[in-house]
């Protein structure tokens, strides 16, 4: 029966490569992740999601291999583990002309790009998508990843933050206050494209860029993307809490996930924020069966495929130098640049005796796969809805049969319940089908930007004085 409950929000939590999260299961017959350079497969399951009314699709990305950097990488290419792998941005460009209504959101790491060159990526997806797109902002977390860009290892946790700071601060400028609302006219009885005085340059200088500007996109119909962020350390969460609209969590229990999500939300009270502003999403992985013995029994089936090695990998944890802790590490005894998040939760969950590094693969794993009948899985949706969670970000075992069989066996269930659309609304936009508007509230920090160049300086000579006269005013202050 249909309750007047707020209903759950559905991403499909995928990434363009053969072993995501699941290690060992594209060996199974079923499976079709091993055909991720197929462009088809990916039209296939995004229409198979938005048939299923999934809020979104989701997908991950990496920017180098986890682990320790200088050590052999042969178990990640012998797994499949996220090598190869595809940059996500370039294929929901080809997603968004096959669908109407689903979101799309890619991960971009704030080092991998120069903030002015992924503004525009991301206006012009938002344009070919009519407003469905959304970011997952990441600072990274392997060692390989930076060195691919040219930095000798990772950066230091704390400066990766205040990295992404000074990021979104440029991207907002540009998204948001670069173009007036009503710069762009397309006359063509008056010949005038767009108005000059609607479109500034932005002058932007900081620790680590230098943007003049101005955008070059006009304004896509979110301006701003919807933003996912997945930090669960304590900068993480303040990050999130100044900036997120969605936040991923992996959290061991709904009563751990209710911890993150209260002190999250009351830390966005502080930055002028609303509660309401920020959503969770819980990340769970689902076996489902006609009986729970059936269901069991599917799920010994799916861990005679499950690669021991391709976890232990991808579960890596590496010290301030980029070596590997070895899982009889006492978690206590880490000190890691990386998963800092995570491992608290672990620490905070397991009470009853002194938890290992190896007990982060084995705990997030036995925590968030739930396996049962469609209605008992229904009844642990529903303790994490409890707990304060606004989404599930469904991960798969295949695809596209975890999904096909969620969709099929699973969401008729949580409907029934009221915590799943039958219907998309009518909002055309990823945000205003969540929030109820397309654009950014004015209480978001990007929200600040919006006419903050009218006037403004119109060199850098006058834009570089100006900052020196308000450094000066400051400190006389």
């Amino acid at each position: 029966m249909a309750t007047d409950r707020k209903r759950l929000i559905f991403n499909a939590f995928v990434m363009n490569t053969t072993s995501h999260i699941h290690h060992g299961q594209w060996r199974r017959p079923d499976a079709h992740q091993h055909d991720f350079n197929d462009v088809e497969t990916w039209i296939d399951l995004a229409r198979l999601l938005e048939d299923a009314k999934f809020d979104s699709i989701f997908f991950a990305d990496v920017s180098g291999l986890y682990g320790d950097a200088e050590a052999d990488y042969s178990v990640y290419v012998r797994e499949g583990l996220q090598i190869p792998s595809n940059d996500p941005s370039v294929l929901v460009g080809a997603l968004a002309s096959h669908t109407r209504h689903i979101g799309l959101a890619v991960t971009s790491n704030v080092f991998q790009q120069h903030p002015t060159n992924f503004a525009r990526q991301i206006a012009t997806l938002d344009h070919i998508s009519k407003g469905r797109i959304a970011w997952n902002i990441v600072t990274g977390t392997q060692d390989n990843g930076y060195r691919n860009f040219g930095y000798e290892a990772l950066a230091d946790h704390g400066e990766r933050y205040r990295w992404a700071d000074e990021y979104v601060e440029v991207v907002y400028k540009l998204w948001e206050g670069s173009w007036d609302e009503g710069a762009l006219l397309r006359d063509k009885d008056g010949s005038v494209h767009a108005d000059p005085s609607k479109i500034h340059k932005i002058f932007h200088s900081g620790d680590r860029y230098r943007v003049e500007g101005p955008f070059l996109p006009s304004p896509s119909p979110q301006r701003t993307p919807l933003l996912f962020q997945a930090g669960s350390s304590g900068p993480g969460r303040a990050f999130a809490a100044r900036n997120a609209e969605a936040v991923f969590i992996v959290a061991p229990t709904p009563e751990i996930a209710r911890q993150q999500i209260e002190e999250t939300r009351a830390l966005a009270q502080q930055h002028g924020r609303r509660p309401e502003d920020i959503t969770f999403h819980q990340g769970l992985s689902f076996v489902i069966g006609d009986t729970e013995e059936e269901a069991r029994a599917t799920f010994e089936e799916y861990q005679r495929y499950a690669s021991s090695d391709g976890y232990t990998a991808h579960a890596a944890i590496v010290d301030p130098d980029g070596r590997v802790y070895p899982p009889e590490t006492r978690i206590k005894d880490v000190r890691t640049n990386t998963a800092r998040g995570f491992l608290q939760q672990i620490t905070a969950h397991i009470t009853d005796r002194e938890p290992l590094v190896g007990d982060f693969t084995v705990e997030r794993l036995k925590n968030t796969v739930v396996v049962g009948t469609p209605e008992q899985i229904a009844d642990e949706i529903e303790r994490w809805h409890d707990a304060g969670v606004d989404g599930i970000n469904v991960i798969n075992w295949v695809i596209p049969g975890s999904f096909q069989e969620f969709a099929d066996r699973v969401l008729p269930v949580l409907r029934e319940r009221g915590l799943a659309q039958s219907e998309y609304g009518d909002e055309p936009t990823l945000r205003g089908k969540l929030f109820g508007a397309a654009r950014l509230p004015e209480r978001h920090p990007a929200a600040g930007y919006r006419g903050a160049f009218v006037g403004a300086p119109r060199t850098w000579a006058e834009a570089d004085a100006a900052r020196e006269g308000d450094l000066e005013d400051q400190q006389s202050a």
